[in-house]
C-alpha cells in the first residue's frame, strides 16, 4: 500500500526481523478422550492441515510454519541428537518413540492446492492402522461409532482457517465441526477440559524453567484449569522439565530443552500452526534505530532502542507545511 508521503519519502516503510522465541501456537489436542489418546491419530490430524495453502490463500503468505515450542530460538532441536542429549534421553528408550533417537518430527509440506492427496493418503493409511476404518464413507472408532471432531472457539475470526481443515478431515471420513461460544463458557470448557480441539498460543522464556510445568507435567495434566491442554502426562517429559529447571549453566539448559523438544514432538500433542518472522511497519522519516538489533529485540528494538533526530523532525516539518 503506497500513499503520498510513502512516495515522498516523509513516511518510512521496513519489514523488521524478529529474533525473539515465537513461542507455539496450534491446534492442542486433547488425550484424555480415548478417541484422541493413539498417536497415529494424532498425527493422521496433523497430515490433514494443508498449512501452506492457508498461507498462501488465507493469510498472504505472511507467516512461517511453526515446528516447535521453542521456535525461533537456539532451544529448538534440528538434526540428530548430540551426544549430550543422548545422555539424557537414554534412560527412557522402550518408553518413548524411537523417532526420539533420529530426526525431531517435522510437520509435512504439502503441494499448496488445499487438498494434497499424498497427505491425504498418508494420513488415511495412520487411521486405519490405529483401527479406524472407514464404512459408507465414514472413519469409525474401534467401538464402531462415527469418529466425529469438535473444534473449540470464542470468537469468529479464525473461522476461515478451520473451514479447509475441516474439509480435510471430511475426505478422511471424519466429521468434523467448528463451535464458537462466548467467552465465558470458553473459559468454562477448557478449565474442565471438555473439548477436543482448540486453539492456544503460548511463548516460553528464552531462559525456560519451573514456568513449564504448567504447560506439560503429569500434575498438571489432572489439575482442573491449567494451560496443559493436551492432557500431556510422560514421564519421560517430566524428567526432562527437572533437568531445565536445574540446569545449572546455559549450555546444559540448551541440552536438556533439545531433549524436551524431542519427545514432545514424538508425542504428537498438538497440529502446529505459524508466527510471523518478521513485521511490517511503517513511520514518520523523524527517528532512527540501530543498524544491528540486539539478539532478542523484536524489530531492531522497536521503540524502546529508537530514538529522535531532531534535524530530520525540522526537514520533515517543512514538507509537511509545503
Amino acid at each position: 500500500m503506497t500513499f503520498p508521503a510513502v512516495k515522498d519519502g516523509r513516511v518510512k516503510r521496513e519489514t523488521l526481523p524478529d529474533d525473539t522465541p515465537s513461542g507455539a501456537q496450534g491446534w492442542f489436542i486433547n488425550t484424555r478422550r480415548d478417541k484422541l489418546g493413539e498417536p497415529r491419530v494424532r498425527e493422521a490430524l496433523i497430515y490433514a492441515f494443508d498449512f501452506e495453502w492457508t498461507n498462501k490463500t488465507i493469510m498472504y503468505g505472511a507467516y512461517a510454519r511453526t515446528h516447535s515450542p521453542f521456535q525461533n530460538s537456539d532451544l529448538m532441536v534440528n538434526g540428530p541428537p548430540s551426544p549430550e542429549e543422548l545422555v539424557l534421553l537414554e534412560p527412557f528408550r522402550g518408553q518413548v518413540p524411537e523417532e526420539v533417537f533420529g530426526q525431531p518430527f517435522v510437520p509435512p509440506v504439502s503441494d499448496g492446492s488445499g487438498q494434497d492427496r499424498t497427505l491425504l493418503r498418508k494420513a488415511s493409511q495412520l487411521l486405519s492402522d490405529a483401527g479406524l476404518p472407514v464404512k459408507d464413507g465414514k472413519r469409525l472408532l474401534p467401538n464402531g461409532d462415527v469418529f466425529r471432531i469438535e473444534f473449540l472457539a470464542d470468537e469468529p475470526s479464525l473461522q476461515p482457517h478451520h473451514a479447509p481443515y475441516i474439509k480435510n478431515l471430511g475426505a478422511l471420513g471424519i466429521e468434523a465441526s467448528l463451535r464458537i461460544v462466548d467467552a465465558v463458557q470458553y473459559r468454562a470448557r477448557l478449565e474442565d477440559f471438555d473439548f477436543d480441539m482448540t486453539i492456544e498460543r503460548f511463548s516460553m522464556s528464552a531462559t525456560p524453567g519451573d514456568g513449564m510445568r504448567p504447560f506439560f507435567s503429569s500434575q498438571s495434566a489432572k489439575t482442573k484449569g491449567s494451560y496443559n491442554l493436551a492432557g500431556i502426562a510422560s514421564p519421560a517429559i517430566d524428567a526432562l522439565i527437572d533437568k531445565i529447571i536445574g540446569a545449572e549453566n546455559r549450555t546444559d539448559l540448551t541440552v536438556a530443552c533439545r531433549a524436551f523438544d524431542r519427545v514432545f514432538r514424538a508425542g504428537r500433542y498438538w497440529v502446529p500452526q505459524w508466527y510471523r518472522t518478521s513485521h511490517p511497519i511503517a513511520y514518520w522519516d523523524q527517528f532512527a534505530h540501530p543498524e544491528k538489533p540486539p539478539r532478542y529485540a523484536p524489530g531492531v528494538g522497536a521503540p524502546e532502542n529508537w530514538w529522535y533526530e531532531p534535524a530530520k523532525a525540522a526537514k520533515l516539518e517543512q514538507a509537511n507545511n509545503s
